[in-house]
């Protein structure tokens, strides 16, 4: 099977963007507390750019603690699906590479589960670009930890199928953070927060199902696989309800 490219996996979450916006995890409040603390700074009163923005879960939750969030989003369907989710929160088109805002306008530019899909030989000198003196760059991505069995097993079978999950925790050794920035003009502080949530069957396998390596491969095999995949977790959790347990793997590089 040739492997999809890193463009389609990207441009395939816009068919999917009602889905994203349905099942996807959120994020705990401690996330937001160790971003703060990283940076060295509140959120409070903060402008923040939320890049890669998708449908907004970031987003509304950054607003919720007090931040002036403006979204940028490059996706037609993601873009849509914010603005019906979250019309009181402004959005505008772009990517991280070629940010369209001011220099120097920013205390805060995030990015929920999106920096992958940059090129950071860009993105990197674009955020050192836009923020302020004394702002932050925050980067964050719900992983899944394979110290719990069921969530190990799991993800060996998606990789068996379809390749890695990207979800599935790696780079415990800190290559991520080094990966972040190739150009080695961030220092980034590192911390993991724990916390999970609990959700039907169905919405745990929407929820999977909405990542790139499903959408790329067609609705014939994800079906099959996901069908398969709910009769083995009903072995599991015959009450039909999962606890899914999220490592939320944060890095925050803070500028001068």
């Amino acid at each position: 099977m040739t492997a999809p490219s890193h463009t389609a996996r990207a441009r395939s979450f816009n068919a999917a963007a009602a889905q994203y916006a349905a099942n996807r995890p959120s994020y705990p409040p401690a996330l937001f507390d160790a971003i703060e603390d990283l940076a060295d700074r509140p959120l409070p009163g903060a402008r923040v750019i939320d890049v890669g923005a998708g449908t907004g879960i970031a987003t509304a939750l950054l607003r919720g603690r007090g931040a002036d969030v403006l979204a940028v989003e490059p996706g037609d369907g993601m873009a849509a699906q914010f603005r019906q989710t979250h019309p009181d929160i402004p959005i505008v088109r772009g990517n991280g590479n070629a940010l369209p805002v001011a220099t120097a306008s920013a205390d805060f530019i995030t990015y929920a589960q999106a920096w992958h899909w940059t090129d950071p030989t860009r993105s990197a000198p674009e955020a050192l670009r836009v923020l302020r003196p004394g702002g932050a760059l925050a980067l964050w991505w719900n992983t899944t930890p394979l110290d719990i069995p069921w969530h190990a097993a799991q993800a060996q079978r998606i990789e068996r199928r379809f390749g890695t999950h990207p979800a599935v925790e790696q780079n415990a050794s800190g290559a991520r953070a080094a990966l972040a920035d190739p150009t080695g003009r961030l220092t980034f502080a590192r911390r993991k927060v724990r916390w999970s949530r609990r959700v039907p069957i169905d919405t745990h396998l929407a929820n999977i199902g909405s990542h790139s390596i499903f959408l790329v491969h067609g609705t014939e095999a994800s079906t099959a696989f996901l069908a398969e995949e709910k009769r083995l977790l009903l072995n599991t959790f015959p009450d039909g309800i999962i606890e899914e347990t999220y490592d939320v793997d944060l890095l925050v590089a803070p500028t001068p």
